[in-house]
């Protein structure tokens, strides 16, 4: 059981950001990362982040998945704020609640396609034989079902950017968030991808957060959010 405080906020809001601050470095070298962000994400909806390469948006959305502590402001997350969290707490929060898709991808090299999809439901005490029949039908939905005992490094960077998806996506998130889930996919794959997604975020009570460049997946959003220098500047309903 969490000792986290439980926030009373709307169950219609996901996250919760007030004034949120973070900056790096000290004295002449400081950055200021994020100068106040004021942002709500709401459940059933797919919001994205826009704008120029260090603009804030990585460094906002490890905040909001608690793997960055902020400097000042708030921060909740379906009730619950990070920092009044001890380390095992947020641990298990993320790995039960959060699926992340990094830009790096972050696969584990020795472990094939299905087992390193599989992971997250292994870590979640699923047991082996359900892992990863789950973890192979997952991988089947982003066209990889003939992958699945591929190790990385003979996969493509557009294959594994689909199994990092797929493993972000197995254990049902409440909360997905996303650091250029296309930039490795050409627009067909990155289509069928995004409409993937969508399917499992809109109308339930789940949130997805996208951090991307491609403008070709623009129309999948529900609203964009757009940040320069650690502001957010605008923010647009798409549908």
């Amino acid at each position: 059981m969490l000792k986290s405080t439980i926030m009373n906020e709307n169950r219609n809001i996901a996250v919760h950001c007030k004034g949120l601050t973070k900056t790096y470095g000290t004295g002449s070298t400081m950055v200021h990362a994020l100068n106040g962000i004021n942002l709500e994400v709401r459940t059933g909806e797919m919001m994205m982040l826009v704008g120029p390469s260090g603009s804030g948006k990585t460094t906002l959305i490890s905040i909001i998945a608690g793997v960055l502590d902020r400097d000042g402001g708030e921060c909740v997350v379906f009730g619950h704020d990070f920092m009044q969290m001890k380390s095992y707490e947020k641990t298990r929060y993320r790995g039960k609640h959060i699926g992340f898709v990094f830009q790096m991808f972050n696969l584990l090299p020795t472990l094939t396609a299905a087992e390193n999809v599989a992971v997250p439901l292994l870590i979640n005490g699923v047991k082996r034989k359900e892992a990863f029949d789950r973890a192979r039908e997952i991988l089947g939905r982003v066209g990889l079902g003939d992958l699945t005992c591929s190790l990385p490094d003979q996969l493509s960077g557009g294959q594994q950017q689909r199994v990092a998806i797929a493993r972000a996506m197995l254990h049902n998130p409440k909360l997905i968030v996303c650091d250029e889930p296309t930039s490795a996919l050409d627009h067909e794959t990155g289509h069928k991808v995004m409409e993937l997604l969508r399917e499992m975020v809109v109308g339930v009570d789940r949130a997805f957060i996208v951090v991307t460049h491609d403008e070709r997946i623009f129309e999948f959003a529900d609203r964009i959010a757009k940040m320069d220098d650690g502001h957010i500047t605008s923010v647009e309903s798409m549908r």
